[in-house]
């Protein structure tokens, strides 16, 4: 990986880390092996800025190797277990460090939370056998029975107009 891409990861990682509360601090880290180099993280005024320059006046100055960083980044090293085994060299306010790597530890406990659970489906019914499909009639035959039992009821509404008519003068 290049120093642009590691600095690039880095501040995509920190991209959406809450620092509100953070107290303010500088720290430069100084990237040995693939993609060598040195950037910073800084907090100030509640806000997180990772930019690819050293910083001269920085409360400490972390020397770690690439890969060592970006599984720290990741949430796969814990960036106290890489110090105390020396993974990590940290010259300077090593308080200051450990607010960056309270940091990385919330994210990366953030990142490692379970997610809510969803709903539980509701199990499916059993598919039922598909019915047997009766051949649908076709247009002109399903047309012309329509015609007839229009004509067929058109008939027995004249009929049973003519049969009151017809009782009603026989009583007379």
């Amino acid at each position: 990986m290049t120093y642009e891409k590691i600095v690039g990861y880095v501040q995509k990682k920190f991209d959406k880390v809450d620092v509100s509360n953070a107290e303010s601090v500088a720290v430069q880290i100084d990237v040995t092996g693939e993609g060598e180099g040195a950037f910073y993280v800084a907090i100030k005024e509640g806000r997180l800025e990772v930019a690819p320059y050293e910083y001269y006046d920085h409360d400490a100055k972390v020397v770690v190797d690439s890969a060592d960083l970006i599984a720290i980044v990741d949430g796969k090293l814990d960036a106290g277990v890489a110090f105390n085994e020396g993974k990590i060299r940290v010259e300077g306010n090593v308080d200051k460090f450990m607010v960056i790597k309270g940091l990385l530890a919330a994210k990366a406990a953030k990142a490692a939370a379970p997610k809510a659970p969803k709903k539980a489906a509701a199990p499916k019914a059993a598919k039922k056998a598909p019915a047997e499909k009766k051949e649908a009639p076709k247009a002109t035959e399903k047309n012309a029975e329509t015609k007839k039992t229009e004509a067929k009821k058109a008939e027995v509404k004249k009929a049973e107009v003519k049969k009151p008519a017809a009782k009603t003068a026989k009583k007379k």
